[in-house]
């Protein structure tokens, strides 16, 4: 047996720590302990864990354990990974009493692969935001400089990460919220294809498939042995018999990805201004990829970005709304128990016709044309993850001339009107400046990741995002590898938890 200290913890990924369980050399229960001690001493900084569990761990990690990551520390997101008998929180105070009735297929499988869960992360309310920052739970801090946000909505997911309280967490992603915490805080983050994972028990799918669960990770293989637990069974409730390659994503990640055509662009889809260190980490990128052998040059699909943001927008309000309805009529919540930026976005819903909203979800049909037909040319499309470096904490809270607009329609019942303010539609561009880039693969379903190949002149993280075609992961995770070994980052640790 060898003595854990959080040195040599922090020296392995989950795969690692895995072995050292399964040969013997270390137990479940000194790993859990390594990483309750760390949470303790860098949480009360960070706000990540928002819900302990340390007791139901421990009494998982001292019984027999099996599985290929059996006796991994592991946290849940506190969005959508439902464990039963435990509140699922979801950032708001609106669900402070809702207990899961059972596990999501989701944490399910992550526990029959022996993970040891023993928290549950902090996520914007109803991680509708690119910010982790929650009336209910409180800001949550970026561990390369806490002044920063660490991104949303799987903000918490990635400060623990970054902060090494554990290898890899749990995570989701319905407009970029894996790879855009990822970005912020200098690790791998790879949102699946649409359908190759369950959404169940409780919905077919989220956001008509364009939301997904997953992981953020230290390194690329922990990502792909994620992938392998879950997708290890076909979800049977399922909408989608989703097609799975015929090797293990491990495996896919292990191999040479060949040489590979690369369309690169920096321009924000929103033509809003894009920062020089998010055009410096895809210029460093390219080079790199050239240094490799790949074939790279300035591309782009052909779609109207700004249309394109609209129509994702109408159905991020409207599901909003439907959240909001839903936890009303299941629990009896108040209006205000949901976040004044929640109900202003649900407002924006209840301003939309039923054949409007059907038309801006036909035109997902249009763009993801567009992509396929680039992925005809191009076997990945190379962007910035964030159009500028991370923003502060409270940088993007709404002004208090526009919230204080919201509370006075909402009092005379004209709320639905508030979309349709100017000062409402620049609130939403403020919001979506920072992050145009990631919503498009949420929308075409298709694989993408973002890799930490970056760091700013201030030292925070920036990635960069390769987004790829149908069944692109094993394409995806093969290059992350190459990237990886040639630019090494999982040892990186943030100066503020050393």
């Amino acid at each position: 047996m060898i003595v854990v200290d959080y040195e040599e913890y922090r020296r392995f990924d989950a795969v690692g720590l895995a072995g050292l369980v399964a040969r013997g050399e270390v137990t479940a229960a000194d790993l859990l302990e390594v990483a309750i001690e760390r949470a303790e001493q860098v949480n009360p900084k960070l706000n990540a864990i928002v819900y302990p569990m340390y007791e139901i761990a421990r009494k998982r990690a001292a019984g027999p354990l099996s599985g290929p990551l059996a006796g991994v520390p592991f946290l849940l997101k506190d969005l959508g990974q439902d464990y039963a008998g435990l509140p699922t929180g979801s950032g708001s105070w609106s669900l402070r009493g809702h207990v899961a009735a059972a596990h999501s297929v989701t944490v399910q499988r992550w526990l029959d692969a022996g993970l040891v869960v023993f928290g549950k992360t902090a996520t914007p309310e109803f991680g509708t935001k690119a910010v982790t920052e929650s009336k209910a739970t409180g800001p949550t801090r970026n561990p390369w400089n806490p002044r920063h946000t660490p991104g949303g909505s799987s903000g918490g997911a990635a400060a623990a990460v970054a902060a090494g309280i554990v290898p890899v967490a749990g995570a989701s992603d319905g407009g970029g919220s894996i790879r855009i915490p990822a970005a912020c805080c200098g690790l791998f983050g790879l949102k699946p294809g649409r359908g190759l994972l369950s959404s169940g028990p409780r919905r077919a799918e989220s956001f008509h498939g364009a939301a997904t669960d997953g992981v953020i990770s230290r390194t690329v293989r922990d990502t792909a042995a994620m992938l392998d637990v879950l997708t290890a069974a076909q979800d049977l409730g399922g909408p989608y018999l989703a097609a799975r390659p015929d090797v293990s994503f491990a495996e896919l990640a292990a191999r040479e990805p060949g040489r590979l055509r690369v369309g690169y662009t920096t321009r924000s889809p929103l033509g809003t201004p894009v920062d020089k260190e998010a055009v410096a980490a895809v210029s460093h990128a390219a080079t790199v990829l050239t240094q490799l052998g790949h074939d790279v040059e300035e591309a782009e699909p052909d779609i109207d970005g700004r249309r394109m943001a609209g129509d994702f927008l109408t159905g991020w309000g409207a599901n909003a709304a439907t959240i909001i309805a839903e936890i009303q009529r299941e629990h009896g919540a108040r209006l205000e128990d949901f976040e004044l930026d929640t109900r202003m976005l649900a407002a924006s819903a209840w301003a939309v016709k039923a054949p409007e909203y059907v038309a801006a979800h036909l035109r997902w049909n249009g763009y993801t044309r567009a992509l396929a037909a680039f992925h005809e040319r191009y076997d990945l499309l190379l962007t910035p993850t964030l159009a500028r470096p991370p923003v502060r904490v409270g940088e993007l809270d709404t002004p208090p001339a526009v919230r204080a607009l919201g509370q006075t329609l909402e009092r005379l019942k004209l709320i639905g009107a508030f979309s349709k303010t100017k000062a409402w539609n620049d609130q939403i561009i403020t919001n979506l400046a920072p992050v145009p880039y990631t919503q498009l693969a949420n929308i075409t379903g298709r694989p993408a990741m973002s890799v930490p190949l970056h760091r700013t002149a201030q030292g925070l993280p920036l990635g960069v995002q390769f987004v790829a075609g149908l069944g692109g992961e094993g394409t995806l995770l093969a290059l992350a590898t190459q990237l990886e070994a040639a630019h090494p980052w999982a040892q990186d640790e943030p100066p503020f938890c050393r």
